[in-house]
């Protein structure tokens, strides 16, 4: 069973402010911001939504299958799927473009300022989800606009269910833009920021939005996060992590275990559960893609925080 992930590929730069940012943002002067934050330690790694997603996925067990664009500086991250075992068929060059570039500063807090270059992710609808054989499952995560409401129009059209999960791209979008998204998909995603933002550009509320849909996920950071399904609403809890070390990607982590978990036939309250631990994960290692663990050790973190194994000895 393949799943397709359509999103980003992109190079994080990531920095690390020693301090927290609203000890250097004077409320009162928000309109003249003028702030410089001195950042010792800067790395470069592998990122962008699909990239993440993906990465996490297969580390699961599952098999993913990247739809992206990169540009003319992509070779490195194309060597690096390839060595890493992930599919890349579905990967466009673009030799005048250049590949997604994610800048972020993350604070003491774990908060986080970002700037982004889009550059070959604006042509992400050059892809077409038709191309893609075999596919069971999707998701339509942050990429260029055009290529976001293309794929999930394609995904509707071939009976392909899919999760929408806007991410930061959300402000691309409508109100009406948001409500097609969700009439189309068959699942979605929201941090809970996004949901607010959500919320207020349809003028509709959280259990209105999830009615549209099989099943609704909030993450709510270190609280954890919430599933509406079926009218019913469950709070998941967050498993442990060995460390908080870095936000960078937690939330793809979490949507790699959604779709193993939806692909595998689980409900959303287990699937969630194992999104909880693949972020727990994450959380404990710099960047989107440096952690290495085994299935059997995702199995152990799940036992250990919900008191069952997550799957049987034949799985």
């Amino acid at each position: 069973m393949t799943t397709l992930i359509c999103g980003s590929l992109a190079y994080d730069n990531i920095m690390i402010f020693q301090d927290r940012f609203r000890n250097h943002i004077l409320p009162e002067q928000i309109h003249i911001l003028n702030v410089c934050f001195l950042v010792p330690e800067m790395r470069r790694g592998y990122g962008g939504c699909a990239g993440n997603i993906a990465y996490n996925l297969n580390l699961i067990g599952g098999e993913a299958t990247i739809m992206a664009t990169v540009g003319s500086d992509g070779g490195d991250y194309l060597r690096y799927l390839d060595a890493t075992g992930l599919d890349r068929t579905h990967v466009l060059t673009l030799d005048d473009q250049l590949t997604a570039q994610a800048f972020i500063t993350t604070d003491m807090d774990d908060n986080q300022i970002t700037a982004f270059h889009p550059g070959a992710m604006n042509f992400s609808h050059l892809n077409r989800v038709s191309d893609a054989q075999g596919v069971t499952l999707g998701i339509v995560a942050p990429d260029g606009r055009d290529g976001m409401i293309e794929h999930a129009r394609e995904m509707n059209s071939l009976g392909i269910p899919f999760i929408f999960d806007p991410g930061q791209g959300l402000p691309m979008f409508s109100g009406d833009d948001i409500l097609n998204f969700l009439d189309l998909a068959d699942y979605a995603c929201f941090n809970d920021y996004e949901l607010r933002l959500a919320c207020d550009r349809t003028g509709m509320t959280t259990e209105a939005l999830s009615d549209r849909l099989e099943a609704l996920f909030i993450t709510l950071g270190g609280e954890g996060s919430v599933v509406y399904s079926s009218g019913v609403i469950c709070d998941i809890p967050c498993a442990t992590p060995d460390a908080v070390v870095d936000p960078t990607g937690c939330g793809d982590a979490y949507r790699a275990g959604l779709l193993y978990g939806i692909s595998s036939g689980w409900d959303a309250e287990k699937s969630a559960r194992l999104a909880s631990v693949m972020g727990a994960i994450k959380i404990a290692h710099r960047g989107g893609q440096s952690h290495r663990v085994s299935r059997d050790e995702i199995a152990r973190r799940y036992a250990a925080t919900f008191g069952e194994a997550p799957w049987g000895t034949e799985d």
